[in-house]
């Protein structure tokens, strides 16, 4: 019988909790996001810690909790989002998407050159702001196409939309799309970046982006949960990172603050299924950045709305808080680092919540949710549905 009739899934993209057990294979021995950025600033988040979030750093056991929490070790290839993603809803990879810090290769810039016919400028491994303040003027002088990459497995197309409409810009990334399926240059997204504004205050559309995923290789729970006539609804860029694919709602979120904002309104309605939300300025404002601060303020400003987050849930929901990868902004260089992520389920009919045994992936999350809804369990993960209560 189904347990809870709503499950909300909030993922705060990045934010790890120290070192999986590979992590020196990927040259991140020592890091752990959430632990430093607690270091290295005066971290105030009295509501996160009443659900356990900080005893994810230790595994302590608390019994003055009110949620169950535990970690979850990744096991897919990578330290990108797709891959965390796609490990959480039951998919297994092993060949981890390319990542270009270095910039491009010739090839693929003449390729894009060649199906786009628009001259290439950028090519680097930057932050989004930065370049369009940099190049932005080149851009408009040329009609040129802004190239770059944040470091995690992307391409991204930055253009002015005075000068390449925002129509033209979607035009060109599905073509940058088809060239970057082949194997040696396959990255996990193209994403469109339009901006607007003048010379030294130019602005990205945030509503403008558009991101053009692969297709998930294999079945996921959100398909499962469609198949079976549940609502999947998608806030954020998890429709983007799934492609579309297992997902009947789509809302569109350019922030941190305005998809809590729609979170709150979807908790509002009534529907029988799953909410997934990716809070996504942890990972892109701060942890590429390597702003400690600034993180720590986005940690606090997510802390003062979760009141209103509990308060909304009904007393058959439950709420999962979890991460896809780290971003260690005390680490050198500005990639992902290879974590453990948080796990906090929250219901407010739990007696008696504690600290779960450590999951050994991602998985076991989708598979939870599977077991709830009663239908096809994942090829990986185990359910410790069994277990809230």
């Amino acid at each position: 019988m189904m347990q809870f009739k709503r499950i909300f899934v909030m993922i705060l993209d990045s934010v790890g909790v120290g070192e999986a057990i590979d992590a020196t294979s990927y040259g991140d021995n020592g890091a752990n996001t959430l632990g430093h950025i607690k270091e290295n600033s005066d971290l105030f988040i009295p509501n996160l810690k009443k659900i356990g979030f900080l005893n994810t750093l230790n595994m302590k056991e608390d019994s003055e909790v009110d949620a169950y929490y535990t970690i979850a070790k990744p096991n897919n290839a990578g330290k990108d989002t797709l891959n965390g993603h796609y490990e959480m809803m039951g998919i297994t990879n092993n060949i981890p998407f390319k990542t270009f810090n270095n910039g491009f290769p010739g090839e693929v810039l003449a390729a894009i050159e060649q199906v786009t016919g628009r001259r290439v400028i950028g090519n680097k491994c930057c932050n989004d702001e930065s370049i369009i303040q940099e190049l932005g003027d080149r851009q408009l002088n040329y009609g040129s196409l802004i190239i770059y990459t944040s470091a995690d497995s992307d391409l991204q197309v930055a253009a002015h939309e005075d000068c390449i409409p925002v129509s033209k810009l979607y035009e060109y990334c599905e073509k940058i799309r088809a060239i970057t399926l082949k194997e040696d240059w396959r990255v996990g997204r193209v994403i469109a970046r339009p901006f607007t504004g003048k010379i030294g205050e130019f602005k990205l559309n945030h509503n403008g982006r558009k991101d053009y995923a692969l297709k998930p290789p294999k079945k996921t729970v959100l398909d499962s949960l469609l198949e079976n006539n549940y609502n999947v609804i998608a806030i954020g860029k998890i429709n983007d990172i799934f492609d579309g694919q297992g997902i009947n709602k789509n809302i569109k979120a350019s922030s941190n603050i305005e998809g809590i904002n729609k979170l709150t309104d979807i908790m509002d309605k009534k529907f029988t299924g799953l909410c997934m939300i990716n809070l996504s300025d942890f990972d892109s404002l701060y942890g590429h950045t390597r702003d400690v601060d600034g993180y720590a303020r986005a940690i606090e400003e997510l802390d003062v709305e979760i009141p209103m987050i509990l308060n909304k849930l009904e007393p058959d929901d439950l709420l999962i808080i979890t991460a896809d990868h780290g971003n260690d902004p005390t680490f050198p260089g500005n990639d992902h680092t290879r974590e453990n992520v948080p796990v906090i389920f929250y219901s407010r009919s739990f007696v008696e919540p504690k600290r779960l045994k450590a999951f050994n992936t991602l998985a076991n999350i989708g598979a939870t949710i599977a077991d709830n809804f009663e239908v096809e369990q994942p090829e990986i993960g185990i359910s410790i549905l069994s277990e809230l209560e």
